[in-house]
């Protein structure tokens, strides 16, 4: 079934790669004018261009999911430009500070940083974008936290934990707006092949101790985890996320709201 977002001016943070471009993607087929946020500008331009060549309605957006300023800033730049906020998607996240992959455990910068993108950036925005909503009695809300939230590792803790604090902040906001009519809830991707799981990838590679793994780079690394966690044998992919985003922001799901979704070929059922 087709869903149909016309009409709908939607921000997604995070937006310049991976999961947040595979998104924003969606939402503009489905046909939503998409604000594309990111840290990294250039990167968000090249999606931006990228969805105005296949017709849709698009603008970029430099931005520190960080910063209450640039945040506020960004939400007012979108405002500007669309006349309403309809859609939130928060995307923007990282495992830890740079260099996090060549080491074996979390150093404190990299629980500093992982926190502060992955929980307080998803706060910042919500909250930059709540009154809003609030006044029109109406917003869709989701959050992409992770199947990480659902389980620990051993090797990155921080991000775990920042993604449990995701789902258990979903669940807090869609009390707190639900009064008002707007929906909040939050996708857990499973296992997908982004910039950021090749990392992962590098680093396990280096420190994993799991024989069945030794040897293994890159993708093979991934392609050996996909075979052996996911029931469903296939990997997951950014446009399967954008997906059930694109369902969740709808009209369809007005009644669904606290709720945390995995997306993860069958790898945690709950």
């Amino acid at each position: 079934m087709m869903i149909d977002l016309t009409g709908k001016a939607a921000i997604v943070t995070g937006a310049a790669s991976g999961i947040g471009r595979g998104i924003s993607l969606v939402l503009s087929e489905q046909g939503a004018a998409v604000a594309l946020a990111d840290l990294n500008g250039p990167g968000a331009e090249a999606v931006s261009s990228e969805l105005a060549d296949r017709g849709g309605r698009a603008m970029a957006v430099t931005a520190d999911v960080t910063d209450r300023r640039s945040v506020a800033d960004m939400v007012v730049a979108v405002l500007d430009e669309f006349g309403k906020v309809d859609v939130l998607v928060n995307d923007a996240g990282v495992i830890g500070a740079p260099g996090w992959w060549e080491r074996e455990f979390p150093s404190d910068e990299d629980w500093d940083l992982t926190l502060a993108v992955n929980l307080r950036g998803v706060v910042n925005v919500s909250e930059a974008v709540m009154g809003h909503m609030k006044d029109r009695r109406y917003g869709k809300i989701v959050n992409i936290a992770s199947i990480a939230a659902r389980y620990g590792n051993a090797d990155i803790p921080n991000y775990n934990a920042s993604k449990s604090a995701v789902v258990s902040w979903t669940q807090s906001n869609a009390l707190q707006l639900a009064p008002f009519g707007v929906n909040v809830n939050a996708v857990c991707p499973g296992i997908l092949w982004t910039p950021m799981f090749h990392r992962l990838a590098e680093k396990r590679a280096s420190f994993n101790a799991d024989p069945a793994f030794e040897g293994l780079e890159g993708r093979d690394f991934f392609e050996k985890l996909v075979d052996a966690w996911i029931p469903m044998k296939r990997e997951q992919t950014p446009e399967d996320i954008g997906k059930i985003v694109a369902f969740l922001v709808s009209d369809d799901a007005r009644n669904i709201t606290g709720q945390a979704i995995n997306v993860d070929g069958g790898r945690r059922m709950n």
